[in-house]
């Protein structure tokens, strides 16, 4: 399952970068493709400083990697989880990082939930030991998700309850390519694109003067191309039910939990695509709307012009705000 799952990232983003990327005369290219934080990477930077910047670039990936991991017993996340109820003193990037989350999560009614991890946890989804759990383990489950409960104490301490567990999963790829991004203009870099498992931030225009032209995943499958965006200067995050998902008595079940029933989100839609500024809100948006649903994501984006979406439904139809610009493919 595993060896599906990454192959399906794989095809996911060389689609995305055969549309993307296209070079210019006399313009010096500089790619990477590496494997972190469980996902396929690929960085493609233009210019004399594209190597410099890479460089920066990869050593960021593997630090943050090694910051937020869940899983690493020595990361700022895993000590907080492992503390038992007690406060563990963090970096100030993580201290940050938390507290936006928390920010995100007042700005969408609490859809956004980083301590979401127990439910993913229990229903098989970080070591793909999938399974349907009981409504009884569900409920039970639930008691330990409010992210209003993570403190963020004086001198960057950070306590949770006993029996919460915090993840960063749902925004991290976001923030890396938002933190890629800042990199690559400090060093000089104006033409860039990233996808760090199908999340694709750009740095101004292709070396030609041509916008970027991204993929939009179709969720029917899951690898092939269902639109394509041309853009400058954006992050385009994708959401999609297909990203992660197993079948039990002919059942498919996805990854993207709704915490209030403790089951996938379940509205109709197959992926949530947002177009933003910035890589890090992208990511967060991307899950909550996704579980909003339909209507109130729109009611949503309408309250917050400056992000664009694109809603695809199960059903194969989509509907995307007026300034999205996605063309059906």
């Amino acid at each position: 399952m595993r060896e599906k799952r990454v192959l399906a990232v794989l095809l996911c983003s060389v689609l995305v970068f055969m549309a993307g990327c296209g070079t210019g005369k006399g313009e010096q290219k500089t790619e990477r493709e590496i494997f972190a934080m469980d996902t396929i990477m690929n960085l493609t930077f233009y210019g004399d400083s594209g190597e410099a910047a890479m460089k920066e670039a990869i050593h960021e990936i593997h630090r943050l990697e090694l910051l937020f991991s869940v899983t690493k017993s020595d990361s700022d996340i895993a000590r907080i989880n492992a503390a038992g109820g007690t406060a563990v003193t963090v970096e100030q990037e993580t201290y940050d990082l938390l507290e936006q989350c928390k920010s995100y999560g007042d700005e969408t009614e609490g859809l956004f939930d980083i301590s979401i991890y127990p439910l993913v946890k229990l229903w098989g989804f970080t070591t793909e030991n999938y399974r349907v759990p009981s409504e009884t383990e569900r409920q039970e489950t639930i008691k330990k998700i409010n992210y209003q409960k993570i403190e963020l104490l004086p001198d960057n301490q950070v306590r949770i309850p006993k029996g919460m567990a915090i993840d960063l999963g749902a925004v991290v790829k976001g923030y890396l390519s938002q933190k890629i991004m800042g990199l690559c203009k400090e060093q000089g870099v104006t033409s860039a694109i990233v996808s760090l498992g199908g999340n694709v931030q750009t740095i101004g225009v292709k070396p030609n003067g041509d916008s970027f032209v991204v993929g939009i995943t179709d969720p029917a499958d899951g690898i092939g191309i269902y639109g394509t965006l041309q853009v400058k200067d954006k992050a385009v995050i994708t959401s999609g039910i297909y990203q992660r998902n197993f079948t039990q008595d002919g059942k498919t079940y996805h990854h993207i939990m709704d915490k209030r029933t403790g089951m996938p989100a379940d509205n109709g839609l197959a992926s949530v695509t947002v177009i933003a500024d910035d890589g890090e809100k992208a990511d967060a948006l991307a899950t909550a709307l996704s579980v909003m649903g339909e209507e109130k994501a729109k009611d949503y984006q309408k309250k917050h012009p400056e992000i664009e979406i694109i809603l695809i439904r199960k059903d194969g139809n989509f509907w995307q705000s007026a300034g999205a610009g996605m063309e059906r493919q």
